[in-house]
């Protein structure tokens, strides 16, 4: 009885504890990952079909159109590479890379200014994305110069 409680206790210690929950964040990052590469894959088969649809046989007076719908496509597999990459650095590293999210985010808002229909989006809406990437783009420049300052 004596060992039972004993290993009980040794399991409920908090060294034993954290690194449960240290396994338990990499087997959620793994998993992310792989679902993460399904999604990547399945963009790509997308943006495939949308290629083969849209420009091999094109309606005409909608290339313009169609190009920018293939740019957000093709941006839309590079956030998620950039997500990949994120979850992978933390597999790596145990931390969470800002830079990358950073990148990331901005990523993902120019997929939206290049996608944007400015005939039916409302100016407030053109302001809040522009008020994002000044933040996103200061939040980038104050990171990068604390890392580089770092590195020297």
């Amino acid at each position: 009885m004596r060992k039972f409680i004993k290993s009980f206790l040794e399991l409920t210690s908090d060294k034993s504890f954290m690194h449960m929950i240290e396994v338990i964040e990499v087997i959620v990052a793994k998993l992310l990952s792989l679902l993460m590469v399904i999604v990547i894959l399945a963009t790509l088969g997308d943006l495939a079909i949308f290629i083969f649809n849209e420009i091999l046989s094109p309606q005409e007076g909608s290339f313009s159109k169609t190009l920018f719908q293939t740019f957000g496509l093709f941006l839309n597999v590079l956030i998620a590479l950039e997500i990949l990459e994120n979850i992978t650095g933390y597999l790596k590293k145990q931390v969470l890379q800002v830079e990358l999210v950073i990148v990331t985010s901005l990523i993902a808002i120019a997929r939206k200014i290049i996608i944007l229909d400015v005939k039916v989006t409302e100016g407030i809406e053109i302001i809040g994305l522009g008020i994002a990437i000044l933040s996103l783009s200061i939040s980038y420049l104050i990171i990068r110069s604390n890392n580089s300052q770092k590195g020297n």
